[in-house]
């Protein structure tokens, strides 16, 4: 492996590490969309930002899209305050509008510039490296790896300080009003840092990839774990799989490197979504089953209850009664009777059915619900 294709992978990595902090918010605050929002509108930023100072390396580029970013949240949060439109079609109308004005100053007044839309939303993972940084005249690795390793440390420093402020304002707003913490500023700052994270893998990754390393990693360790600090952790990993597997798919296929990378995290996501252990696609289906089971068992173990000391016990309590009393065909009978038995809520001897303390438990909890 020669030293591009590691530095490759390591922009790739801390990139993935980068967008998955800030977006373990976005999904727990079910604002997803917007992170594709901002990475899209930032492109008039960065357009008005070339236009003011000609140079594409200059940090105003930087300042111009995260600005951008910023003013997108702003106007999304202005229209949804109306109550005229909800928050999903205010990002509908907001973002494309912006994105539609860079695309079309691009077209119109640089096309000339090394500045296109294909570049823009795909990116080139592979030119990364070319993009060096020099002191001294000794090369010190490409520029997007310090850019977003400095944007991760801001992530973290940001959320390991603020971590409370943070989790109290995700999950109960009004509670961090009533506290006297502002959720209207830590909104602003997280999506200020949102901004500026897109920003920084802009140039590398583009804004797919972008949106897909922010959402998918969340989403996915979402699905394994109820605890906050246990989903950042899970979504870094899940990020960092993401971009190394996505990696070595786009080598083996001759294939975008951007591409195959958010092609992983979809991939890792329905994984996950089928087998995840509480909240899996597997773990549902098989939790419907018991229940049907379960609540068989209940209705056999209240039948039993009513009838068993009352004169007519030996008819009602028998095995033959069930299908006439509850309508269960033999075969289904058999199985729920079966299931009972293991879990010890009855006994059968000969043609009876006998409830066992545990059943008759589980009968007077069942009537009084």
């Amino acid at each position: 492996m020669g030293s591009a294709q590691l530095e490759i992978q390591l922009i790739a990595i801390v990139v993935a590490a980068a967008c998955a902090v800030p977006g373990v918010f976005l999904v727990l605050r079910r604002m997803a969309l917007l992170s594709d929002a901002i990475s899209h509108a930032i492109l008039l930023g960065i357009v008005i930002g070339f236009f003011i100072v000609k140079d594409l390396a200059s940090p105003v580029l930087v300042i111009g899209a995260t600005l951008t970013g910023v003013l997108t949240v702003s106007l999304v949060e202005l229209l949804n305050r109306t109550r005229l439109v909800k928050e999903d079609a205010a990002i509908g109308l907001v973002f494309p509008a912006l994105f539609s004005i860079g695309v079309i100053l691009i077209s119109r007044y640089a096309g000339n510039i090394h500045l296109d839309t294909d570049s823009v939303l795909l990116g080139e993972l592979a030119f990364a490296p070319f993009n060096r940084l020099e002191l001294f005249g000794s090369d010190l690795g490409p520029i997007s790896l310090y850019v977003m390793g400095g944007i991760l440390v801001l992530n973290l420093l940001f959320v390991i300080i603020f971590f409370k402020e943070l989790k109290l304002a995700t999950f109960d707003s009004g509670l961090a009003a009533a506290l006297g913490f502002s959720p209207t500023l830590i909104h602003y700052a997280l999506m200020t840092l949102v901004s500026v994270t897109a920003v920084g893998a802009f140039d590398a990754v583009g804004s797919i990839l972008v949106v897909a390393l922010m959402i998918a990693p969340p989403a996915t360790a979402y699905l394994l774990t109820d605890r906050l600090s246990r989903m950042i952790l899970l979504a870094a990993i899940f990020g960092i799989f993401s971009a190394i597997s996505g990696y070595w798919v786009a080598h083996i296929l001759d294939a975008s490197i951007a591409g195959c990378m958010a092609s992983m995290s979809g991939v890792l996501f329905g994984l996950i979504f089928l087998i995840a252990p509480r909240r899996g696609i597997l773990a549902l289906a098989r939790r419907r089953v018991n229940q049907k089971w379960e609540f068989a068992q209940t209705m056999l173990a209240i039948h039993l209850y009513q009838h068993e000391n009352l004169p007519e016990a030996a008819y009602e309590c028998s095995y033959a009664h069930l299908g006439e009393h509850l309508r269960w065909t033999t075969s289904h009978a058999n199985k729920v009777i079966l299931k009972a038995q293991k879990a010890k809520i009855l006994n059968r001897i000969g043609d009876l059915l006998q409830l066992t303390d545990r059943g008759r438990e589980l009968a007077r909890k069942s009537l009084v619900r």
